[in-house]
């Protein structure tokens, strides 16, 4: 995506934020369903191009579909060609906060050993112990195939086996996209690194 798609997008993204929230639809309980009724046709909990279209306008949204085009490449991160309900909340929520951003640079930072600006296997060794991992306890995943697997679920998207601060960054949205209150999600990273 373009830098000019990319501000079209936001545009977009703020009409429909402001739609949305004009009918009441802030908490992670309305979003979800808001979600569901979006993904009213199949069900599968995932939205296509028509839902989206149709299920914006059942909410007061009217798109082109040159316009849902450009808001579905901004929201489906993963492009899968699919929005699945984290990328809908990370888009309906946006970024992190300077509260919670704050918190996930600390998590980062304690696990990026080297400074570099990325998490790679040998910074994750000190701070993630594997040896007790079931997988690893039955014999079925090395400690490094867990380290790799532990990457990937936190966003190593390319596979590279590093995970880069946009990509934690990118996971950690996702994440505070589904918790409403800052100081639960201080709280719960603090819990989680031991921060």
């Amino acid at each position: 995506m373009n830098r000019q798609q990319q501000e079209a997008a936001n545009i977009l993204l703020k009409r429909v934020r402001d739609a949305l929230n004009a009918r009441g639809t802030k908490t992670i309980r309305s979003l979800g369903i808001c979600f569901r009724c979006l993904d009213s046709y199949d069900g599968n909990r995932k939205l296509d191009k028509n839902e989206l279209k149709v299920g914006l306008a059942e909410n007061g949204v009217q798109l082109s579909w040159n316009e849902i085009d450009i808001l579905f490449a901004a929201m489906d991160r993963d492009r899968s060609g699919t929005i699945d309900f984290d990328e809908f909340l990370v888009a309906i929520r946006g970024q992190l906060n300077p509260t919670r951003k704050a918190i996930v640079d600390q998590a980062f930072k304690r696990f990026d050993k080297t400074g570099d600006g990325k998490i790679t296997v040998d910074d994750i060794k000190g701070v993630y112990n594997t040896k007790l991992h079931p997988k690893v306890k039955n014999g079925q995943m090395s400690e490094n195939q867990v380290l790799d697997e532990f990457l990937v679920n936190f966003g190593d998207v390319d596979r590279n086996g590093q995970l880069s601060y946009q990509e934690w960054l990118d996971y950690y949205a996702a994440v505070s996209a589904s918790v409403d209150n800052d100081e639960h999600f201080v709280l719960l990273m603090k819990m989680a690194w031991k921060l």
